[in-house]
């Protein structure tokens, strides 16, 4: 059985960080002028670790260099590369393979004909997939703001960045160091995986060589391969000695149970008995934010459900998801305003989380993330 390390200390921002933090503002570099690095000056104790979710996805295009090295710059203390595969064999950096609002691939001619419909996971999409693209050409496209009318201002960023290889990403985490001084860690999703099994690109075996690769073969290294579905988890607790984190979705089934046949739901994985048997391959749970605290029919936040405790008892460490600033994301009571668009209180939201037992967050505003860590009251969370 896995047994899940305590979960880690991170120092505060930086004092510059700080205050724009207290201003309750957030300072973006204009699109020519990337935004400074950040020094560890002004640092002060912060124990729980923030996750940059696609990186500052808040503010820049999603799974862009950019968006990591803000998060970095903003004290996250991980970034998440999603991970899918080109034809070629190259674990590269997207939500989704496919990759319609997250690139210009729309607007590439050249790639007209590799318009197709797909079934994935049980879903039809129509669009155009990065297994069909060699690497090579899959880098002549560049990134776009998968959320434009969400997130304006981060269009000013369209056509910035290509689209990153997982290599890369490590090598960004490997050239940075947090607001402490610590490694940045990584925390790589599978994504799709027996969907890409089935195609005969298997993703399990070339993550695991990837983090070696990069001196990361131990639980205390910063590093955590996660996954929605539960058999290639079960595979990789055989491979690694990494930590890995079950990510268990509001609702429905992980896919690769769903084509197996066994049953098993998200549901039945978050009862005492199923976070037992997580607790079996896994070191963390990533748990949907409605698992923890679901939303009354007013759409503000209920009572908290006894999952937290539950995985604590499992040696599992909690890992909540994900936490936006828009209004369109909160919780009525954390809502500025009826303009969906509008960053509302994240900071208050998150902290009802932490006091519920929440150990670790995923956030598209690290920034936000952090400032809600270290503003929030003492001897709670």
């Amino acid at each position: 059985m896995r047994t899940s390390p305590s979960t880690g200390t991170a120092a505060a921002c930086t004092a510059a960080v700080l205050a724009l933090l207290a201003s309750g503002t957030t300072a973006l570099a204009a699109p020519s002028d990337p935004p400074p690095a950040q020094g560890n000056e002004g640092r002060g104790y912060r124990a729980t670790e923030v996750i940059a979710h696609r990186g500052a996805s808040g503010y820049r295009p999603e799974h862009t260099v950019g968006a990591y090295e803000l998060a970095i710059q903003q004290c996250a203390d991980y970034i998440e590369p999603d991970l899918v595969m080109t034809a070629d064999g190259v674990l590269v950096d997207r939500h989704e393979n496919e990759i319609s609002g997250t690139t210009d691939v729309a607007e590439r001619p050249e790639f007209a004909d590799r318009y197709t419909t797909k079934v994935v996971d049980g879903v039809s999409y129509s669009g155009w997939f990065t297994e069909d693209f060699t690497l090579a050409e899959l880098k002549t496209l560049r990134a776009v703001e998968r959320l434009p009318g969400l997130r304006p201002d981060n269009t000013a960023y369209d056509g910035r960045w290509d689209v990153p290889t997982f290599e890369e990403v490590l090598e960004l985490a490997a050239a940075s160091r947090t607001c402490d001084g610590d490694p940045v860690g990584v925390i790589p999703e599978i994504k799709h995986g027996t969907y890409f099994d089935s195609i005969g690109l298997s993703m399990e075996e070339p993550v695991v060589e990837a983090l070696a690769a990069h001196g990361y073969d131990s639980p205390r290294d910063p590093a955590v391969i996660q996954s929605f579905e539960v058999a290639n988890l079960q595979e990789l607790d055989g491979l690694t000695d990494v930590r890995l984190a079950q990510l268990v979705n509001c609702s429905g089934a992980p896919y690769d149970q769903v084509e197996a046949g066994t049953g098993l739901t998200y549901a039945d994985m978050v009862t005492r008995e199923g976070l037992r048997d997580v607790g079996e391959y896994a070191d963390q749970v990533g748990l949907c934010k409605d698992v923890m605290i679901p939303r009354e029919a007013d759409g503000t936040l209920g009572e908290p459900t006894s999952v937290i405790k539950d995985a604590h008892r499992a040696h599992l460490t909690v890992v909540g998801w994900t936490f936006r600033a828009e209004n369109e994301f909160l919780p009525a009571e954390f809502r500025s305003s009826d303009d969906p668009a509008e960053l509302g209180d994240m900071v208050g939201e998150v902290q009802v989380f932490l006091a519920a037992g929440m150990d670790q967050l995923f956030t598209d505003h690290p920034d936000l993330g952090v400032e809600a860590v270290q503003t929030r009251p003492r001897g709670r969370g």
